[in-house]
């Protein structure tokens, strides 16, 4: 078996890499550190499952997946991430993904995910089941948040753990300039007129 894993933690991928040897002793395990890397692999080769980080340096994993979906690649995708489900689960899994999991229960769950995966289906938690059938029978405004595009809101999710434009620059590996757009449109679409109302209303919703 080939397993794709992502994650630009060095100490975090040689833990899965243990985990996953445990139950697939013999299994082809290629690892990568960041989007980009993600995206060529997937472009290059071909995995039975990717197990993947949700927030690292490069191109957002969440529009990743959109692409391969678009383009037909049906690889099982398992999400990882440190987030809690309520923040970024509905976008991932509406986005394509297989399986949403923190990594906190990732040792009991992600072996279980993964054979979920293997024959084709989601493995979907209850709370996430919750959370995506409550998004399903939404019937009111969208929040402001939920105006923003996946780029714009990891960018905005950044922001709001009070990282600068240039360090947010530098993980996302795009000019100053671009996150200076992403911050104005932020704003603009969330009627905020500044940075501190970044910080209160993610707070305030629990979005970081």
């Amino acid at each position: 078996m080939k397993i794709l894993l992502v994650d630009d933690h060095a100490m975090i991928r040689q833990g899965l890499v243990l985990l996953l040897r445990q139950t697939y002793p013999f299994a082809d395990i290629t690892e990568k550190s960041n989007g980009d890397e993600l995206k060529a692999a997937l472009h290059n080769q071909t995995y039975d499952v990717v197990v993947t980080d949700l927030f690292m340096p490069g191109p957002p994993v969440i529009e990743i997946i959109k692409q391969e979906r678009d383009a037909g690649n049906k690889v099982p995708i398992i999400i990882l991430s440190m987030s809690l489900p309520e923040r970024n689960a509905v976008r991932v899994v509406r986005a394509g993904a297989n399986a949403y999991l923190s990594k906190d229960t990732v040792p009991e769950e992600l072996i279980k995910a993964i054979q979920f995966v293997l024959q084709g289906r989601k493995y979907i938690t209850p709370e996430i089941a919750s959370l995506l059938a409550d998004a399903y029978l939404e019937d009111t405004e969208k929040k402001p948040h939920e105006t923003l595009s996946d780029r714009e809101f990891e960018v905005f999710q950044m922001l709001a753990q009070g990282k600068t434009v240039s360090h947010i620059a530098e993980d996302l590996k795009v000019s100053i300039n671009t996150i200076s757009t992403y911050k104005s449109r932020i704003l603009d679409k969330m009627n905020f007129t500044s940075y501190a109302d970044i910080i209160k209303y993610a707070h305030a919703n629990n979005l970081i």
